[in-house]
């Protein structure tokens, strides 16, 4: 069966051409003569998604379908819509297609071929097919030569659902029907809903299939032990595993199962509000062509860029395929991990830089899941959001919270993993009256843990957050590591503490009746 007619019996008819798996140069090109974009000076493409201009995770829905509805853990994050909603919005995308140009990507999601998904990409925009081929795993001729999909992604974010006629809750609408293997995007051109669909639908095939879906980064340092940093968008996922003096796996999402861990991706998705060539050489020298740039402020005579500009948002993006970081993994796989990094952006200001997490405190802090959004990364986050997000990712997370924190739990202790809590966020005060952690101490501090000179620490448990706090490291001020000690008002600390610690226990209760009692004994106490 050709590829139009694999279209057609998805119902994708009367298209007036079917681009499938463009080279990147080709497709650049169709997207500046179609108007999708321009070339910044890097050589990068240039898009504007227009609003919204991040995840809009209000019109997420799964399609309650008998296959799944007494799996999924509904409820605020995994929203339910009828299968007659979905049919109507879809039948509404495939006539949106008629007539267009359509491109399609056929590739893979997963760098372990034991248990890739094959993902098919169809949209009418150049850059969102140039966005998919750069962010998920490239076929070989072969591969797709034999293709075969597994899930089918219908992105038609220039058309625009309607509440009255279609029954969704916005113009926006992100759907997933396991019974169909299909996920359809209309509303919203950032690309951000594309990747993070495909995630959301690994998380609920893989544990199974027997493999821990984690949103996490990966690197591996030249002694072979691989590293892992959960966290949500911002706490520095991207940033912390692109280090100059490690081979990176991948940026994002990965999978971990009895051979080790593998890399979901093929590429990377940087945000990069205030990138710097000094603080992110890696990043900075990533986009380049072939590198998509998603609502960044270029000059329009000298195509300069202004990676300091959130005229647009502060939620500005580069793709860019793992191979632009040097000396990467390929194919992306890594060994048991022997360091594991839960990124939490504080904003309060309260929690320590470092801290090393009993594995009772570890199954506690990866339920909780405690950073601040922060602004642009969803429609209507303007400023830093203390929030709680289980499993450092429960928008993606369809099961429920204590199926992904018994598969982590399981795998710690099987291999030996060290788990350490790290705050990216605020010190000396909180948002507005304290500064950013700088990324030099949290590199340190990593650095340290990395190589074994933090498992040597003599350690202080913190008597409120009750993690255990490292007296001292090579490199970073002795009052840094108690963060007490960097504010002023040191009676404002407490309070804010306490303050913070009770919104910690408040989360938690959800979990009680689920959780061992040393588990929920391991949290902060205000």
């Amino acid at each position: 069966m050709d590829i139009r007619k694999e279209l057609e019996a998805l119902g994708i008819a009367e298209v007036r051409a079917v681009h499938r798996n463009l080279a990147p140069s080709q497709l650049i090109e169709r997207a500046l003569a179609t108007g999708e974009g321009m070339l910044a000076a890097n050589g990068a493409l240039v898009v504007r998604t227009g609003d919204p201009s991040g995840r809009s995770p209000n019109d997420r829905f799964f399609v309650d379908e008998p296959l799944v509805r007494d799996t999924i853990a509904w409820g605020r994050v995994n929203l339910k819509c009828e299968q007659g909603l979905y049919g109507r919005v879809l039948r509404k995308a495939h006539d949106y297609l008629r007539g267009k140009d359509v491109y399609v990507f056929d590739g893979f999601v997963g760098a372990d071929p034991a248990h890739r998904l094959p993902v098919r990409v169809v949209t009418d925009t150049a850059w969102h097919a140039l966005f998919s081929q750069t962010l998920f795993i490239r076929p070989s001729a072969a591969e797709l030569a034999g293709f075969v999909p597994g899930f089918t992604v219908l992105g038609c974010g220039a058309m625009k659902a309607d509440p009255a006629s279609d029954g969704t809750r916005s113009t926006v609408f992100v759907g997933i029907s396991f019974e169909r293997k299909t996920n359809l995007v209309v509303g919203s051109m950032y690309g951000g809903e594309i990747k993070k669909s495909v995630f959301t639908i690994l998380n609920y095939l893989l544990p199974q299939r027997g493999v821990f879906p984690m949103h996490c980064s990966a690197n591996v340092g030249a002694d072979g032990q691989t590293a892992l940093f959960f966290g949500l968008s911002g706490t520095g996922k991207t940033t912390l595993s692109a280090d100059p003096r490690r081979r990176l796996i991948g940026d994002d999402e990965h999978g971990w199962w009895d051979g080790g861990i593998f890399n979901f991706e093929g590429g990377c998705y940087a945000k990069v509000i205030k990138l710097s060539a000094e603080a992110e050489p890696q990043i900075y020298n990533a986009i380049r062509f072939g590198s998509l740039l998603e609502n960044v402020v270029v000059d329009q005579a000298t195509r300069a860029i202004d990676y300091d500009s959130d005229a647009i948002t502060e939620n500005t993006r580069a793709t860019y395929p793992v191979e632009h970081i040097p000396n990467c993994v390929i194919p992306g796989v890594g060994a048991h991990p022997k360091n594991v990094f839960f990124l939490a952006c504080d904003a309060f200001g309260v929690l320590p830089p470092i801290a090393r997490l009993t594995p009772a405190a570890a199954s506690y802090h990866f339920l909780s899941g405690f950073t601040a959004k922060l602004a642009g990364t969803e429609s209507g986050v303007t400023e830093p959001q203390p929030t709680f997000s289980a499993c450092f990712g429960a928008p993606f997370m369809p099961l429920h919270p204590t199926k992904y924190a018994a598969m982590l739990a399981e795998r710690l202790a099987k291999h030996g993993a060290n788990c350490w809590l790290v705050n990216t966020g605020w010190s000396g005060g909180p948002v507005g009256t304290g500064s950013r952690m700088r990324i030099g101490i949290t590199r340190a501090l990593l650095t340290a843990a990395l190589e074994g000179k933090l498992e040597r620490a003599k350690f202080t448990a913190d008597p409120v957050f009750n993690v255990l706090v490292p007296d001292a490291c090579e490199g970073v001020p002795s009052e840094v590591l108690t963060p007490r000690n960097t504010w002023k008002d040191q009676t404002a600390y407490d309070a804010k503490a306490r303050e913070l610690a009770a919104m910690f226990a408040r989360n938690f209760e959800q979990y009680k009746g689920d959780a061992a009692p040393e588990v929920a004994a391991a949290g902060p106490t205000a």
